[in-house]
């Protein structure tokens, strides 16, 4: 393994792990999901740990995977502040409620939680996501909003929406559209506790690998588009 350089980045997204319980149709990083590649944990530690000393002061768990996932997901983030003392996002499905209660203790202000839902129906949520669980719903994974907050309300709970319309498709798989439930989402999101809503647009990758957001193709016009989400 190379050596480290003297500098570290200011913040990094740390993908804990390739393993992930959904399947959902609009996932940019399907291509790589639950896969054989794990983290040493000691190793992985003894990196962040070393970045730390020269300079990193944020991580953000994100995937790659689902973070929660991780069998040590607890424990890292208390790793991650409680050792190490760097400001901690992390970016869920939200499907491990209990393993996000276990972290809140924590967390601290300026740390945040941000789940990936884009619906405001427990139809769509499926359809969407495609849980493995087949009792998996949108109002269980906000029923633990409350209690997380409850358990330590210093750090900001947030609600992510990534808006998809007709025609959009990664790959050979159609999109199911949400722009219908982007009003119901955000009465949801307030009434269930979150702190915000992040609305962003569903991103496709063209052939040289970027990620673009393009309506137009699909639709016709981008206005058509932009009037619905109106």
């Amino acid at each position: 393994m190379p050596e480290q350089p003297a500098l570290a980045p200011l913040s990094i997204n740390l993908d804990l792990t390739t393993a992930c319980n959904y399947a959902c149709d609009h996932c940019i990083d399907w291509d790589i999901l639950n896969s054989k590649e794990k983290h040493e944990d000691q190793d992985l530690r003894d990196s962040i740990t070393r970045m730390a000393e020269r300079g990193l002061r944020s991580v953000i768990l994100i995937g790659g995977g689902e973070p929660t996932l991780y069998p040590g997901f607890p424990a890292m983030v208390q790793f991650l502040k409680q050792e190490l003392g760097v400001q901690v996002a992390v970016v869920s499905n939200g499907s491990r409620g209990d393993r996000l209660l276990a972290a809140a203790p924590y967390l601290q202000k300026g740390d945040w939680v941000r789940l990936s839902l884009d619906s405001g129906s427990n139809e769509i949520f499926r359809r969407m996501h495609n849980p493995s669980s087949k009792t998996l719903s949108l109002d269980e994974i906000c029923s633990w909003i409350p209690r997380i907050k409850q358990a330590n309300p210093a750090f900001d709970m947030g609600f992510s929406f990534v808006i998809t319309w007709r025609g959009g498709s990664r790959g050979d798989v159609k999109i199911v559209e949400n722009i219908q439930e982007i009003e119901m989402a955000a009465e949801r999101a307030e009434r269930s506790g979150f702190d915000y809503i992040s609305f962003k647009p569903f991103l496709e990758r063209t052939e040289d690998g970027s990620e673009v957001m393009d309506p137009g193709r699909v639709e016709g016009e981008l206005h058509a588009v932009v009037a619905r989400i109106r």
